[in-house]
C-alpha cells in the first residue's frame, strides 16, 4: 500500500522551490545541477528526487508557481470605479506579486526558453493571460497608437525594478507604482 502525502509536503515543497530559485538565480540555471541544488537547499539530493524527477520538472514547477500566483492576484482584484483606478491597481498589483519574488522573476526571464516545448506552453499561456489584461486597461484609459508597444513599454518598467531597486533604499515599490502609472496614464492620452 503506497504511502500517503506529509502533512508538510506542500510547505516543504514550496521551501524547494524557493531555494532552487535562488540557486538557479545566483548560478544559472545550465550551470546548476541537482546535487548543487540540494546543497544549496541544505537537503539530500534524494529528497530532491522525491518531489522532481529532473531539473526541468523544478524549474517547471518555480515558474508556474510564480505565473499563476501573479494571474490569480490579477483575476482576482477589486472592481475598480474607472479606468484609470484599474490601471493603477493592475501596475500596483504586478509589483506587489513581484516583492520577494525576484530569483524567480529572473528565471521567468532568464531560463523559460530552456525547458521543453511542451512544458513551456502553459507558462508562455500565463504571460499572454497579463499581456492581453495590461493591454485591455491601457485600451480602457484611451491609449492611442501600438498597444503592443505600449503595453510591453509598461512591463518593462515593471519587470526590471528588481534589477536596480534595493529595499529601504530609494524609491518604495508603492512609490515607484505611482510613478509609473502616472508616467502610463501621462503619456497614453498624448498618444
Amino acid at each position: 500500500m503506497p504511502r500517503g502525502l506529509a502533512r508538510d509536503h506542500e510547505e516543504k515543497r514550496a521551501a524547494l522551490r524557493k531555494g532552487a530559485a535562488a540557486h538557479f538565480a545566483e548560478r544559472g540555471f545550465d550551470r546548476a545541477s541537482m546535487a548543487s541544488v540540494a546543497t544549496a537547499c541544505g537537503v539530500s539530493k534524494a529528497l530532491i528526487y522525491h518531489y522532481y524527477d529532473s531539473k526541468e520538472a523544478l524549474l517547471f514547477d518555480i515558474l508556474d508557481n510564480h505565473l499563476g500566483d501573479l494571474a490569480q492576484a490579477v483575476a482576482t482584484m477589486p472592481d475598480a470605479a474607472c479606468p484609470e483606478a484599474h490601471l493603477r491597481a493592475l501596475i500596483h498589483t504586478i509589483l506587489s506579486e513581484y516583492r520577494d519574488a525576484d530569483a524567480e522573476h529572473k528565471l521567468q526571464i532568464d531560463a523559460l526558453a530552456t525547458l521543453p516545448p511542451e512544458m513551456q506552453a502553459p507558462l508562455i499561456e500565463l504571460q499572454r493571460q497579463l499581456v492581453d489584461t495590461m493591454r485591455s486597461a491601457l485600451r480602457d484609459v484611451r491609449a492611442g497608437g501600438d498597444l503592443r508597444a505600449v503595453t510591453m513599454t509598461v512591463f518593462g518598467m515593471l519587470n526590471w525594478f528588481y534589477m536596480w531597486h534595493r529595499p529601504g533604499k530609494g524609491i518604495s515599490r508603492e512609490a515607484y507604482g505611482e510613478l509609473v502609472t502616472d508616467l502610463v496614464l501621462g503619456g497614453v492620452r498624448r498618444l
